[in-house]
């Protein structure tokens, strides 16, 4: 008996979640039930990121058997990775197998009405023809389908190659509490100066500081000592006293910082060197209200960006939004409620002083540089000196993220907002979303930075609404 090694049995969902997922079994061996291949040519027409995966997948099946020979499939294809495709870890080196016989259907067990009992029925059949050999485990993002499995005697797990961590609370949340005692133990090797009106120091890191580039940096109870990571180089750190946008003279498009958090983030927001933010909150804590009044400050004031780009995770993400009467943009204005909102806010002055008159004149001028915009036409744009704001982007897949983040060309900002509680995609999960993905590989980068805001500011019913309710 072969020890470690295992049969994989791979659901729809899975393939169709993750086309690459036949090759990051490594030795284990993959199996494809009849039904599965069956449910791939049905989901194969249509636009949507599954259509697409659907036929990536058979893309993949049919190389294999070209390059291999179709006399190869009742022994199963070796699993060898196509020429352009790079995945990270170890390659694979099972094998591919087919449901090659149709099991006699077995009143006992499975009627074979249901697709879903079909897959179940395979996977018995290729225990009792294997004999007790290898064990067999099937995969499937399908709850409801692996409590079948489960029912069945069936060892069955969830696809989590494509996790990117462990546990959500695990997560970096871009900033950190400092020990009590910080000064006394950094107060001897400490070089600090001054540039261009900002304060540095330069220390040694402790065993324990896990600091990485634009990380946040607090001490409890003290809203003076706030510092940014601004390089880490060995066992060196320099850390840079932040702005304080809690102050009326420091105020952003007329919004002040209410909080340490929303302060961290302001900051982010206002650095001309950071690309790429992230911003993670529950509701009414100010995600969307910071990274438009950053945006608008950049964009009508310092002109560093010509325009705002707004657009988000509609629940039927990369379905089509045709149904709606009226060009994209008026398509899109039902989603965007959360900017329409937020520019009350951000525009309460102008509109008093002008009458409506002011405030249809302020409105067109916004109108002119605010555009909505469907992230089902976003493939092959190239973006520039655009500030970008991707609302609900907790909804959107890891390749789904790739594919917007790298829309991105020279002098282009993105923001990244999103409540990881509030997910609507099937499938995703807090582990799985591209917006944590995103959080956890862009940590270590200079450009990048990231905040998790945890006070609500919307107002005491909402505070108490959430706590209770």
């Amino acid at each position: 008996m072969n020890h470690g090694k295992r049969i994989y049995v791979l659901d729809t969902n899975v393939l169709m979640h993750d086309p690459t997922a036949l090759f990051k079994f490594e030795e284990h061996d993959v199996y494809l039930p009849m039904q599965v291949i069956e449910e791939l040519d049905n989901g194969k027409k249509g636009t949507s990121e599954a259509s697409r995966n659907a036929r990536q997948v058979s893309r993949f099946i049919n190389e294999l058997i070209e390059a291999q020979g179709a006399d190869r499939i009742a022994s199963g294809l070796k699993l060898e990775r196509p020429g352009g495709l790079q995945l990270r870890g170890a390659g694979s080196s099972g094998v591919l197998r087919f449901q090659t016989t149709v099991p006699k259907e077995d009143k006992t067990s499975f009627g074979a009405v249901a697709p879903d009992n079909r897959i179940l029925g395979a996977i018995l059949a290729l225990r009792a023809e294997d004999g007790a050999d290898l064990p067999v485990v099937f995969v499937s993002k399908d709850i409801n389908l692996r409590i079948k499995a489960a029912i069945a005697g069936i060892a069955s797990e969830d696809y989590e190659n494509d996790r990117a961590l462990d546990d959500f609370s695990l997560l970096y949340t871009g900033a950190t509490a400092l020990p009590d005692d910080f000064w006394q133990r950094h107060g001897k090797d400490l070089k600090s100066w001054t540039d261009k009106g900002r304060t540095y120091y330069e220390l040694r890191r402790g065993e324990n500081d896990d600091w990485h580039p634009n990380q946040y940096l607090y001490l409890p109870g003290d809203e003076e000592s706030e510092f940014r990571v601004a390089s880490v180089d060995g066992d060196r750190a320099v850390l840079q006293i932040v702005d304080d946008y809690r102050s009326h003279q420091h105020a952003v498009w007329g919004i002040t910082a209410r909080n340490r958090e929303q302060n961290f983030a302001l900051n982010a927001l206002m650095d001309p060197e950071i690309d790429f933010v992230t911003l993670l909150g529950t509701a009414g804590t100010g995600k969307t209200l910071l990274a438009l009044a950053a945006g608008l400050a950049q964009t009508m004031d310092a002109q560093r960006y010509r325009e705002i780009i707004m657009t988000r995770a509609t629940i039927s993400v990369g379905e089509d939004i045709g149904f709606l009467p009226g060009t994209e943009e008026e398509k899109m204005t039902p989603w965007m409620g959360a900017l329409t909102d937020n520019l009350e806010v951000l525009l309460p002055s102008s509109s008093k002083e002008g009458g409506s008159w002011g405030r249809a004149a302020t409105n067109d001028l916004l109108a002119s540089r605010i555009k909505i915009r469907s992230m089902n036409f976003m493939r092959g744009r190239t973006l520039l000196d655009r500030w970008l704001i991707l609302d609900e982007a907790q909804n959107l897949t890891p390749k789904q993220m790739k594919t917007l983040i790298t829309r991105a060309g020279p002098g282009t900002k993105i923001v990244c907002l999103g409540n990881v509680e509030q997910i609507d995609t099937p499938y995703l999960t807090e582990t799985t979303s591209g917006l944590t993905y995103a959080v956890d590989r862009f940590k270590h980068w200079a450009h990048s930075a990231h905040i998790t805001l945890r006070r609500g500011e919307r107002s005491r019913l909402a505070d108490y609404a959430s706590e209770v309710l």
